[in-house]
């Protein structure tokens, strides 16, 4: 139920119904009289297309090669590393020297499903590019991120015997950027779920009942629905922000000049994680962030947009007790009145989400003293 505030039912009269999921939701709000929209069921992942071996090959090799950003000190693998879920298991992640992030790095896990239908763009905020390859631009070019520019990626490439024969073999003619972003891709849509209890119909009883409240009581499924678990919009449930980003002063300057980069107005006064107002410059977007995939959170923790909440156990109980503040619009959330034990089955189906084994390998070692290309001054851009 809603609570009974003014501000609240007008704002649900008119839009027929409390969205209030940004990270792990587990309700949606609905005025009196107003019946639930049918979701999209949930279910087992669709077949991944198949994806050609040696493209995958080669985007696995850009994954790890830390030629791909600007000075050479990172790699992909920096934030989303295999071990860790291809997250990097760190409240906020790292970000490229100089720097510090403000936000969580999420799982490229299953990334090729998100694509199939994203309201918005990728990204805790929809900020970045509404498909994959639009994104690996992003995330290369992005000062934050690997601060490369494309076009000495491109050199770089040319330059390396190994990319030279990769590309020619691939894709036919020289190494450009866009075959790196095509390769990277492939390698990303080839990270899926294996065997999750939820996929294979060996979930545990405890599970099982934990389903049940999740289509039922509870009603996570109002915004993580489909096979992805995952609406794909922007949601606020009042997640608290992590002060770190405040209080340290080089993550500090990284946020006010990424939500600079993306014309937030009066960046200066922001004491807050502007979530999906980055995109939509609409200030009823305050604090929205885009619903997550629930799939391998097993692997995945800290959660939530800011890395806030350390376990699984702890979202639910968040969710729970309501969710958080988040003035001035204050609570949209009651308290769900679960018992331990329904708490308890919750978290048993978060995690049957996850594989029984773990969607990882091991770190592609890629040696900087390669040999180059013959006379890669002469090959034609």
């Amino acid at each position: 139920m809603i609570r009974p505030s003014a501000p609240l039912l007008s704002r649900t009269a008119t839009a027929n119904a409390a969205v209030v999921a940004a990270g792990l939701c587990f309700a949606l709000l609905f005025p009196s009289g107003v019946a639930a929209e049918p979701w999209p069921e949930i279910g087992p992942l669709p077949a991944a297309d198949a994806a050609d071996p040696a493209a995958v090959e080669m985007g696995k090799r850009l994954f790890f090669d830390a030629r791909v950003s600007g000075d050479g000190a990172i790699s992909c693998a920096t934030c989303h590393n295999p071990a860790k879920g291809y997250g990097d298991g760190l409240p906020l992640s790292k970000a490229y020297p100089g720097t510090r992030h403000f936000r969580n790095a999420p799982t490229l896990i299953n990334a090729h499903f998100k694509a199939s239908f994203a309201d918005v763009g990728w990204g805790w905020a929809g900020q970045m590019g509404g498909n994959l390859n639009d994104v690996m631009r992003d995330q290369i070019t992005e000062t934050v991120s690997m601060n490369m520019d494309m076009r000495i990626m491109h050199e770089r490439m040319k330059q390396d015997v190994v990319y030279a024969e990769m590309c020619a073999s691939i894709y036919g003619g020289d190494c450009s950027s866009g075959k790196a972003r095509k390769a990277l891709v492939a390698f990303v849509e080839s990270l899926v779920s294996i065997d999750a209890p939820f996929d294979t119909g060996t979930m545990s009883e405890a599970a099982e009942r934990g389903q049940a409240l999740f289509e039922g009581k509870a009603n996570c499924i109002s915004c993580h629905n489909g096979p992805y678990f995952s609406d794909g919009k922007p949601h606020n449930t009042g997640v608290p922000e992590n002060m770190e980003v405040f209080r340290d002063p080089i993550r500090h300057l990284t946020y006010r000049a990424v939500i600079h980069s993306y014309g937030v107005p009066k960046m200066g006064i922001w004491r807050r994680d502007v979530g999906y107002f980055m995109v939509s410059k609409n200030y009823g977007d305050v604090g929205k962030f885009i619903t997550p995939t629930l799939r391998e959170t097993l692997y995945t923790a800290p959660y939530m947009h800011n890395g806030t909440i350390p376990t699984l156990a702890e979202v639910v109980a968040f969710y729970d007790d309501g969710g958080g503040q988040d003035d001035p619009l204050a609570r949209e959330l009651e308290p769900l009145n679960l018992t331990r034990g329904e708490r308890s089955d919750l978290v048993a189906f978060l995690e049957s989400l996850s594989s029984v084994t773990p969607v990882t390998m091991d770190p592609l070692k890629i040696d900087q003293k390669y040999q180059p290309t013959d006379d890669w001054l002469n090959v034609q851009n």
